[in-house]
């Protein structure tokens, strides 16, 4: 059995073509943002100490996107893993068929919608 017969619904060209798309969003994110040792060479220039604040803050906002887009990057990876064994379009906790509708919106689910918003909820606790 080849991979695409043991992809869920959704065609691999059409898989692969979507999560090429969303790596190359991500790493066009990435590239946008200030380097780290950029903005501290800035700071090291700046000595009004007004400014500090609204610069971490800036900072922080910063740091915490370059981490989720890098946390993006890693499932892009995870997913074309699955494709690569043949386990993409199912739900890496039970198996089951993630609808290719749901695939076209977030290429890189692990999970069905139900067991993401179970997994919310329990997060929320």
């Amino acid at each position: 059995m080849s991979v695409a017969d043991r992809l869920s619904h959704m065609d691999e060209n059409r898989a692969r073509e979507l999560l090429a798309a969303e790596r190359e969003r991500i790493e066009r994110d990435l590239a946008d943002l200030t380097p780290p040792q950029a903005r501290d060479a800035e700071e090291a220039d700046e000595l009004d100490p007004a400014d500090r604040g609204r610069d971490l803050y800036e900072d922080e906002l910063e740091d915490s996107r370059r981490q989720a887009l890098l946390e993006q990057l890693d499932a892009v990876g995870r997913a074309e893993r699955r494709i690569a064994n043949g386990t993409y379009g199912r739900s890496v906790l039970s198996g089951e068929t993630i609808p290719e509708e749901r695939l076209e919106v977030v290429p890189t689910a692990e999970l069905t919608v139900a067991e993401a918003e179970e997994q919310a909820r329990r997060a929320a606790r």
